[in-house]
């Protein structure tokens, strides 16, 4: 149970934190929308501008408080506003009767309504400044002294000098207290810049922002400050709407409704301020989107989780891009349907990057159960029909430009990577139902990934030069110059040079492949000893490294695009040099084979290298590193059972063509 109220009342303090630092946002806001008069002149505009800056000065400083001091704040500055309004109730009360105040007769009723006010807004005071008994009762009294004044029927400049000298004497308490907390404020700002420049200096300042937008809670201060603005303003438009409909008679229908949001839309978006609150909204409703199709699709891997994340930086660079806060506002509404036109595709870029790991590791590890792979299945069919549904819709009520080009090429794309990953899962699974080890699979899984890879290359070749269109002869940016370059950069470059390295790893490895000798018919049975990577028998054929092992082709070949050494004995596949040591001719669980055999393989082998020689065989190459297009991972093959330990001693003893090979 106190556990219990103890997350209760945590949970209390960070949405009163969040709460309290949401009218810096709306100060901030205002006066960044605030007009300015340009025939003021240059001391009007320099002290306009003077108390621009303080009041940004002060509400940013507040924003970024320490929960604290937050509430100390908040503390002083509601105790001030209660003595301003004592101060307003006995001169309003005094100077111009106090039936303006308290809609009652005069009369003692009258009089006990304002004391009892008048109490209350004196004990709070008091209480909030934490003032000492004997000041806190003369406080009272000095508030209460107008009051009395008007009961006893003092004339009315004498009331007047009353409460002009009860609200000095308050002011000047009041004054008084904030400097003495003056030495609070000081040491609290020297404490929060000397943490500031400890954690800059040992962390930098990425890290430091990022720990003032976590500890303040940015995104939730943008997402409440966004819903209040909305909600304040959907209460003003519905107000003048049902005016406006007893005054004409006009009735409520759709296309009322329809203004209401658009006009709500369109203020929701005409500041960098509420670009940024949408943006919030924006990543909440996508981060529990994200999370609902990971529960439905039986997904846990916490990088695509990331939904919350990508979708919100996504819809604020396009706004930025199209300069979305600066336009009129019927074009500001037509500009924000496109870019949620373009955040849709995006997203459902992003939800096929999250179901296609678990279509293919369904596929690939052969699960049996129908309820595993019927959600992902639907999913995939939805992110095939929806592009389609879009393009058709768009291309009806839509003449062709730019921005529709890029959603339809967008919708495309998105199609082919969902039939690639539906044609990948699909001869998995084929390959599981029969259950024989099919040769050609990686092959057929190659081509087709390579297929999708190069229409995804050609459209992004398509997009940016559809974006450097737009920029030269539509709406020209430098937000969108830098994003045409971080395109072309990660999109085109980093693609192809993947896509290149995966071409030549291939190559590379079927090219030791094809040099190495292959055992067939007969010989296989003197073997007696299975695939040391697979552990399946040797049905047809298998191939013999330099060192003595046999592996199925397919299975070293796999093997080759991750590195260069035997899966036994670590010693080099592919070597050029013939004058290595030779080592005696065994299978994987140490046979010695037949003299013959031996001379059939030391010829095979010459044949081999002399046919490389004589067909003018590149020298080999040393196969890249971090290369992220493979599609088989090193530690999944680094951890086969087939893979012997390496021994101490091998390490420390390790030999120069080891040391090459690395």
């Amino acid at each position: 149970m106190a556990s219990a109220h103890g997350r209760l009342g945590q949970h209390f303090l960070a949405v009163l934190d969040v709460a309290l630092r949401v009218p810096s946002i709306f100060i901030i806001d205002a006066i960044f929308n605030s007009y300015s008069d340009p025939g003021a002149g240059w001391t009007g505009t320099a002290g306009r501008v003077l108390i621009r800056a303080l009041g940004i000065l002060v509400s940013s400083v507040v924003l970024v408080l320490s929960q604290k001091s937050l509430f100390k704040f908040y503390t002083l500055f509601t105790a001030v506003l209660l003595g301003g309004a004592t101060v307003l109730v006995n001169y309003y009360g005094t100077s111009r009767g106090a039936e303006v105040l308290l809609p009652l007769r005069n009369g003692p009723t009258l009089w006990l309504a304002l004391a009892l006010l008048q109490l209350l807004l004196g004990l709070g005071y008091v209480a909030l400044l934490n003032v000492q008994s004997l000041c806190a009762a003369l406080v009272v009294v000095d508030i209460m002294a107008p009051l009395c004044g008007l009961m006893a029927e003092l004339p009315a400049d004498a009331r007047q000098t009353l409460a002009l000298a009860s609200g000095a004497i308050l002011a000047a308490h009041a004054a008084v207290n904030l400097l003495l907390k003056l030495k609070w404020f000081y040491y609290s700002c020297r404490y929060v810049y000397l943490l500031l420049r400890h954690m800059y200096r040992i962390y930098g300042l990425q890290l430091l922002l990022e720990d003032t937008w976590k500890r303040i809670r940015f995104p939730d201060i943008l997402r409440v400050f966004w819903l209040t603005r909305m909600t304040a303003q959907a209460v003003i438009l519905v107000y003048v709407v049902r005016v406006v409909r007893s005054e004409s008679g006009l009735q409520l229908g759709w296309d009322v409704f329809w203004d209401l949001f658009s006009n709500l839309i369109i203020s929701g978006c005409d500041s960098t301020l509420t670009v940024l609150g949408m943006s919030a909204v924006i990543s909440s409703l996508a981060h529990y989107l994200g999370l609902s199709i990971l529960a439905f699709i039986g997904s846990t891997e916490e990088e695509d989780k990331r939904l919350g994340f990508v979708a919100p930086v996504l819809f604020f660079i396009l706004a930025l891009q199209t300069g979305l806060s600066g336009l009129k506002p019927e074009e500001r509404l037509v500009r924000l349907s496109r870019n949620m036109c373009l955040l849709l595709t995006a997203i459902l870029h992003f939800i096929h990057g999250m179901t296609d790991p678990v279509l293919m590791s369904l596929s690939a590890s052969h699960v049996s159960s129908v309820r595993r792979h019927v959600p992902v299945l639907l999913v995939s069919l939805v992110l095939f029909a929806l592009p389609v549904l879009l393009s058709h819709l768009l291309w009806h009520k839509f003449e062709l430009n730019t921005w529709l080009f890029a959603v339809t090429a967008f919708c495309v794309e998105l199609c082919l990577k969902v039939l690639v990953s539906l044609t990948v899962y699909a001869l998995f699974m084929i390959d599981g139902f029969y259950n024989v080890l099919w040769e050609k699979l990686d092959d057929y899984v190659y081509y087709v990934r390579s297929t999708g890879n190069v229409i995804e290359f050609v459209f992004g070749v398509i997009m940016f030069g559809n974006g450097a269109y737009t920029m030269m002869f539509e709406s020209g940016s430098k937000i969108r110059a830098c994003m045409m370059c971080l395109h072309a950069y990660f999109n085109i470059y980093l693609q192809a040079k993947n896509g290149w390295k995966t071409f030549i790893n291939r190559r590379t490895a079927v090219k030791k492949i094809n040099s190495l000798p292959e055992v067939k018919g007969t010989q296989l049975r003197d073997i007696e000893d299975v695939c040391a990577i697979c552990y399946q028998e040797f049905a047809t054929s298998a191939r013999i490294t330099p060192c003595h092992h046999y592996f199925h082709a397919l299975c070293l070949r796999k093997w080759l695009y991750i590195q260069d050494t035997c899966p036994m004995c670590h010693q080099r596949v592919y070597i050029e040099d013939d004058g290595h040591e030779r080592v005696a001719f065994s299978n994987n669980n140490g046979y010695a084979a037949p003299a013959q055999e031996r001379a059939e393989f030391e010829e095979d082998r010459g044949g081999a290298e002399a046919g490389g020689a004589v067909g003018g065989a590149e020298p080999e190459n040393e196969l890249l590193e971090d290369n992220d297009s493979i599609e088989y991972d090193e530690d999944e093959w680094g951890t086969q059972p087939g893979a012997a330990p390496v021994e101490e001693d091998y390490i420390n003893n390790d030999d120069d063509d080891d040391t090459d090979s690395s």
